[in-house]
């Protein structure tokens, strides 16, 4: 079982919720709005979560949300690398077609930490694979 402890210093916004896992075996720990937050149709928030993490090499998180898809809210996924020290922010997205408010102490997703494989790129494709790329094995 690995830890994954916040970072906290004097530079992050003092929060009054905390990543939080309510069963100790959740995957993910729940994350809230710092502040209330409304976004018209179209619109993309970075939303700063008043934390940092320390994520191990071959590790990555992710912060996810389904519930407030139905509402047309999406929590976008980059990743945070291993080597990042500031401070997470979750990215809402509304794909909806009305005005759509986040109040302050909503959960807004879970924070996901999982292990990432490091791919070699190639700059020389072998023939012995083939190139017929999407869908072409099922032809």
């Amino acid at each position: 079982l690995h830890s994954f402890p916040t970072r906290r210093s004097s530079d992050l916004p003092k929060v009054d919720h905390h990543p939080f896992r309510p069963h100790e075996n959740d995957a993910g720990a729940d994350v809230f709005m710092p502040y209330d937050c409304t976004l018209k149709p179209g619109e993309i928030a970075r939303i700063p979560l008043g934390f940092g993490l320390i994520i191990p090499d071959g590790y990555a998180g992710y912060i996810f949300r389904s519930s407030m898809a139905v509402k047309g809210l999406v929590c976008e996924l980059p990743p945070i690398d291993s080597g990042y020290r500031g401070e997470v922010h979750a990215i809402i997205s509304n794909v909806s077609t009305s005005t759509q408010t986040i109040p302050k102490d909503t959960r807004v997703g879970q924070l996901v930490i999982t292990p990432v494989v490091i791919a070699d790129f190639v700059l020389e494709l072998s023939i012995e694979r083939g190139t017929g790329a999407f869908g072409s094995t099922g032809q």
